[in-house]
């Protein structure tokens, strides 16, 4: 067992006590304080002999006491680094990258397994705890691009060895502009008063949010209200997780039970009443004492006044600077080649919702909080597609032992597990992965941790991530190691824990996540894997491992009903992927809507309603609601690190969508093992060494497209040109 008390608060406070200073009224939260740990052995416990984390003799206290070691111990490298160039030591860029790599590997290795600690049980590492590990360690990695000496020293080597010390050179110059190493002193401490008071906003912005979901609460006693939600909302929701089924049933305006509530609620009234909480919430309208205007405002001055400083028009501008796209220019070229289609997809989508809700009793024109409830009944009626009676076709370990044989023959890996490792709870399983195409397919170039079901962030959805324990690193001979967390409701004895369309597209885009992180070719580690990817390419790798959902052979090899074992019936199978067809154009626009608001309200000066009221009929063809103040809770780009970065996802989504093409050429083993290859040694090998635009140019020998990305959503029209009109 971890020696970490789960419920003996006192007992972790008095050992605490002994290194560390303790809260008196939380006794289970520590706080660090810089001199902890900075003596003794670097990490001194944490791994065993073979590298992998010791999780069975982990405690609070290791982690706390690594960290401030291993943080001290990259900052004295960054120093003596300084010194060594001002004193004149010649070293080539090379010389940099692995001495920083060696340094900095036992940091980011602790970092990593305090993190899988903290979302597989927050119980093992306390949130406090845990955020002071991250900020310290986060601090400590981040001097190696805040440092004006080795920065000058780069910017005068013109000349690398090599394509990946070319990258990792404009990585260091591009994160040293963006963190002010071209200022002047005046600058550079306007810069940072700058990003102070940016830093107090966005904490009042992301508080007034949160105080503003949980002022309100929709309370409901009728279990007819509630009779269609999926089992993870009603536990969600229930007064008594543990029995769902008996009520009341408390609403909140956490996006998840919002969302869910809008499609499952019979009742129009109360589905308005929740929609309109949303819509409002942190806004004058709800309550003047937590309206995020205000903030809103001043959260865009100060980032135009930061992106001017460092010598960029806006703020947009300067963000395009760690992005695949390249500019605002060449975004707007996509939202208008995806909006020719995705427009009148929408409106036709619309109606036949409407038509349908009016030939089933809906005596109204639908509005915002009707639309996915009445889709999701036409789902049922038409086409008989129930995602209640879907789920059972796929139990988790059915569908894991499925995708892992999937990937084996996309990627000639094996997978393998080894049920010895020390893991931090019984149910994790770690695997091997081993990779058939290199010389000594014996060893395993990678590792990872599944644990399924971990108690965090539960509101009515499932979800999943993967966490980077370690990246490949060539210097300090590492190989990659992550962890893969998910929150599932554990099994019972009468039936396993069984996964929805949506719980499936999650998993799969884990994994796919961790298989870059795993494939990784890069020899460093700031470029390893998903290390130095553009934001906007960032999470290519997980959509094209969910996009094989598209092939419903595939929904077979990971289906076996839970009572008798059936595979899910070939049609059955097709008729998936109107999930996620029905009422793509609306959707589509939704999300070209929400990027573009983004980036326009981080170029232009207008108030933010203004630009809304401008960017709304572009993309929707429902009226705006006269109140709706939606800016004031997008707490991912007001309090977040996704300003003017919003469509990184919807980007995201549109290349994989386009590397995914080549594999649903031919749907056959044959054709999948050809097109893995190609994709393994390109996306899944090269991680951030080589720029994304041209890994794409390897792997498919063009620049990327829309038409797969409208196709994958059946909304192209062949007789239509995509260039906008």
């Amino acid at each position: 067992m971890l020696h970490i008390l789960r419920q003996r608060h006192w007992a972790l406070a008095n050992a605490a006590q002994r290194c560390l200073h303790t809260t008196t009224s939380r006794p289970g939260y520590i706080v660090l304080v810089p001199e902890i740990g900075e003596e003794g052995q670097l990490g001194e416990g944490l791994l065993m002999p073979n590298g992998l984390p010791a999780f069975t003799d982990i405690t609070i206290e290791m982690c706390l006491g690594a960290i401030g070691q291993q943080a001290a111990a990259v900052e004295k490298a960054m120093k003596t680094l300084e010194l060594d160039i001002k004193n004149g030591k010649q070293l080539k860029g090379s010389d940099i990258y692995s001495e920083l790599d060696a340094v900095t590997a036992p940091l980011e290795t602790t970092w990593g397994v305090a993190k899988a600690l903290y979302l597989g049980n927050s119980t093992l590492i306390p949130t406090k705890s845990y955020m002071n590990i991250h900020e310290r360690a986060r601090n400590a990695r981040a001097a190696k691009f805040c440092n004006k000496t080795v920065y000058t020293a780069l910017m005068q080597q013109e000349d690398q060895a090599g394509e990946a010390e070319q990258r990792l050179r404009q990585k260091f110059l591009l994160e040293g502009k963006l963190n002010g190493l071209t200022l002047s002193k005046d600058g550079q401490d306007g810069l940072k008063e700058l990003i102070t008071q940016l830093g107090r906003e966005r904490g009042n912005f992301k508080n007034k949010v949160n105080m503003a979901v949980h002022a309100f609460a929709h309370v409901v006693n009728d279990f007819q209200l509630v009779r269609d939600f999926p089992d993870t909302l009603l536990e969600a929701t229930a007064r008594d997780p543990k029995q769902a089924l008996e009520g009341p049933w408390k609403i909140t305006l956490q996006q998840p039970i919002v969302e869910g509530f809008l499609k499952y609620c019979p009742d129009r009234l109360q589905r308005w009443n929740v929609w309109r909480a949303n819509v409002l919430k942190a806004s004058q309208q709800q309550d003047k004492a937590l309206e995020n205007s205000t903030h809103l405002e001043k959260i865009r001055g100060l980032r135009k006044r930061q992106a001017n400083l460092l010598g960029y028009t806006n703020y947009a501008d300067m963000s395009m600077q760690t992005k695949m796209i390249g500019s605002v220019d060449n975004l707007k070229q996509i939202f208008a080649q995806l909006l020719k289609f995705a427009g009148p997809a929408q409106s036709v989508q619309i109606e036949e919702v409407q038509r349908f809700a009016s030939a089933n009793g809906a005596e109204h024109k639908l509005e915002a909080y009707d639309v996915s409830y009445w889709a999701r009944k036409q789902l049922i009626a038409e086409h008989q597609l129930q995602e209640d009676k879907l789920r059972e076709y796929f139990p988790l370990p059915r569908v894991l032992s499925g995708m892992f044989a999937l990937s084996e023959k996309l990627f000639n890996i094996r997978i393998v597990e080894q049920s010895k490792t020390e893991v931090w709870h019984p149910a994790v399983k770690f695997f091997n992965v081993y990779d058939n195409d290199v010389s000594n397919s014996s060893t395993p170039v990678g590792g990872f941790y599944v644990d399924c079901f971990s108690k965090q962030h539960k509101f009515g959805r499932n979800n999943g991530w993967m966490v980077g324990i370690r990246n490949r690193n060539k210097t300090a001979d590492l190989t990659p190691l992550c962890a893969l967390i998910f929150n599932f409701t554990d099994p019972t004895p009468e039936k396993p824990t069984l996964l929805s369309y949506d719980d499936l597209q999650m998993v799969f885009k884990t994994f796919g996540t961790a298989l870059q992180h795993l494939l990784t070719q890069a020899g460093y580690s700031d470029l390893a894997g998903l290390s130095n990817i553009e934001w906007d390419a960032s999470q290519v790798s997980g959509y094209v491992m969910s996009n094989f959902l598209d092939d419903p052979s595939v929904l077979q090899t990971l289906s076996g009903h839970y009572a008798n074992d059936d595979i899910i019936d070939i049609e059955l199978a097709k008729k998936t992927r109107l999930l996620k067809t029905q009422l793509a154009g609306h959707k589509l626009c939704k999300e070209l809507y929400l990027a573009d608001l983004d980036v326009e309200l981080h170029r232009s000066s207008a108030f933010w309603l203004d630009v809304v009221r401008k960017i709304w009929p572009v993309y929707q063809c429902m009226p705006l609601d006269k109140k709706d103040a939606h800016p004031c809770s997008m707490t991912d780009i007001f309090a977040g690190d996704w300003a003017a970065a919003h469509f990184s996802h919807l980007y995201s989504k549109l290349i994989a969508a386009d590397i995914s093409s080549g594999f649903g050429e031919e749907r056959s083993d044959e054709n999948y093992a050809t097109v893995g290859k190609r994709y393994k040694q390109t996306f899944l090998s090269y991680g951030g060494s080589v720029p994304t635009a041209e890994v794409f140019r390897r792997f498919q020998g063009r620049d990327p497209s829309v038409v797969a990305l409208l196709k994958s959503l059946d909304i192209f029209i062949t007789s239509q040109t995509t260039e906008p009109n």
